[in-house]
């Protein structure tokens, strides 16, 4: 019986994640935006939160000691005379100001009058808006009006038409014969090469639009587009009977045809960082300093003590009320948490990567989770949730947080380069190569070894790929 009490009486160790915690992780790994979205939700939602609002008292300004009469004295025989601090000086001040016209605009006496503000408002235009323009400004019929409607509809970011003429057909209940002739029209839209189906309709498109109809370049668009995309030059001009010089100028001109037309009309937004740290050199030393802009500084409504000692306050009332007073306080506890960790981890970065702020991307050192989490006393996962997103404005730039953290590698002296600053060498290796001799993988590998970096033609190759920079077979160039 002992026995069986022993077996079933078993203690176990489970860690279990309190709200607090999941809190503190989930905003840990918030951005400065997003975790200004968290807060504003909380403070709608919750009571008895408030944000601090700090105001220095306004003082009155010192009062300036003027002479009643202020002598100015002559230049150039202008009427500077006496300057008078009199009302009857002010009235002819204000009958000057009111005759001064300050704005070319329209005036307007009261809020009631002016523009709303929704009617300064415009938004980019768009490819489809541009076609659709032209569609309703050329000359066409009502019923080619809604097939060329149609047609605009299936045409994409890109410029090219996504839909076949019989499904066109079958939306506007006509039949292809109908849709041909319109879509033609279309594909003499601007931009030029819109409403093709593939790469070379568009640019054949160009090119007749440039009236090379019958050139070489239209017959190397029509029958060698494969083999110009792999440079086979010599075949081409031996298949076309053509001297070289006249491919290598044919490839030129298709060179400078836009193989997406629509993409400026592209509606894309810019996206702008905003940094969530910024570093400053004084002196010798860098001091880290976190971006709390759009951050309100919250605190305890001051009703929640009044309320708190209200002897008639009834049990569920009181219980709602702690309740919120406990959400509230893991907020502003979490909150504090978060940017104490991002400072640790800024400051931890700074000092391994010192070399770098100074110097630049040629002393980035290598560096890993690990680093930073042994330096700080943390984990490493807590490490890599502070450096998810979150921007670091330093002397050399803005960049991620996890721009520091890169893996190394070995040099003939013993030690360690950034894997970073081995792409930046390669990188400016190939923008000093000339154009019509590039370097293959092995020889730029060899130049890298000349730098006492010991590399292999398969790391050059993994690099060079990230980097999206073609093989010396793509990259070279004949005139």
């Amino acid at each position: 019986m002992a026995m069986e009490m022993r077996q079933q009486l078993k203690m176990t160790q489970q860690l279990v994640m309190t709200p607090q915690l999941q809190q503190a992780i989930k905003l840990l790994q918030l951005t400065r935006l997003e975790l200004q979205d968290v807060v504003r939700l909380e403070l709608e939602e919750n009571p008895l939160l408030e944000e601090s609002i700090e105001v220095e008292e306004a003082r009155d300004p010192e009062p300036l000691e003027i002479d009643e009469k202020e002598s100015i004295p002559e230049q150039g025989g202008d009427d500077f005379r006496e300057v008078e601090t009199g009302e009857d000086t002010l009235r002819d001040w204000d009958s000057y100001l009111d005759g001064y016209n300050y704005s070319s605009g329209e005036q307007y006496s009261g809020d009631e009058e002016r523009p709303s503000f929704e009617s300064m408002l415009t938004r980019k235009g768009t490819l489809i808006d541009h076609l659709l323009w032209q569609l309703h400004m050329g000359p066409f019929s009502d019923a080619e009006v809604v097939i060329g409607e149609e047609i605009i509809g299936n045409i994409d970011e890109n410029g090219y038409l996504r839909a076949a003429v019989e499904e066109i057909a079958q939306a506007c209940n006509c039949d292809g014969e109908q849709v041909a002739p319109v879509l033609e029209r279309i594909k003499e839209f601007d931009p030029t090469g819109v409403g093709a189906r593939d790469l070379q309709e568009c640019l054949l498109i160009q090119a007749r639009f440039l009236g090379m109809q019958g050139s070489v370049v239209e017959r190397l668009l029509l029958n060698h587009l494969n083999d110009l995309e792999t440079r086979k030059y010599k075949q081409i001009a031996r298949d076309l009977g053509v001297d070289i010089n006249q491919v290598l100028m044919a490839s030129k001109i298709i060179a400078g045809f836009d193989p997406r037309p629509g993409r400026i009309y592209g509606s894309e937004d810019v996206q702008y960082i905003s940094a969530d740290i910024f570093v400053y050199k004084v002196g010798e030393e860098y001091v880290v300093m976190l971006n709390d802009e759009g951050l309100p500084n919250l605190r305890l409504s001051p009703y929640y003590t009044e309320v708190k000692g209200n002897a008639n306050v009834d049990s569920r009332a009181e219980e709602y009320i702690n309740e919120k007073v406990r959400s509230a306080m893991w907020l502003i506890k979490s909150i504090q948490q978060r940017q104490r960790t991002i400072y640790k981890v800024a400051k931890s970065i700074i000092r391994f990567q010192r070399e770098f702020l100074d110097r630049g991307i040629e002393c980035l050192r290598p560096l890993v989770l690990r680093d930073v989490a042994d330096d700080i006393g943390m984990h490493e996962s807590t490490i890599s949730r502070v450096t998810t997103n979150k921007y670091m404005q330093t002397p050399q730039g803005l960049f991620e947080l996890k721009y520091f953290f890169n893996s190394g590698l070995s040099t003939s002296e013993g030690d360690f380069v950034a894997s970073e600053s081995v792409k930046n060498r390669i990188k400016e290796i190939i923008d000093k190569e000339d154009p019509r001799k590039p370097l293959s993988d092995q020889k730029i590998a060899e130049l890298l070894s000349g730098q006492t970096v010991n590399i292999a033609r398969r790391t050059v190759t993994k690099y060079r790929e990230i980097l999206r920079i073609g093989s010396s077979s793509e990259r070279k160039r004949h005139f």
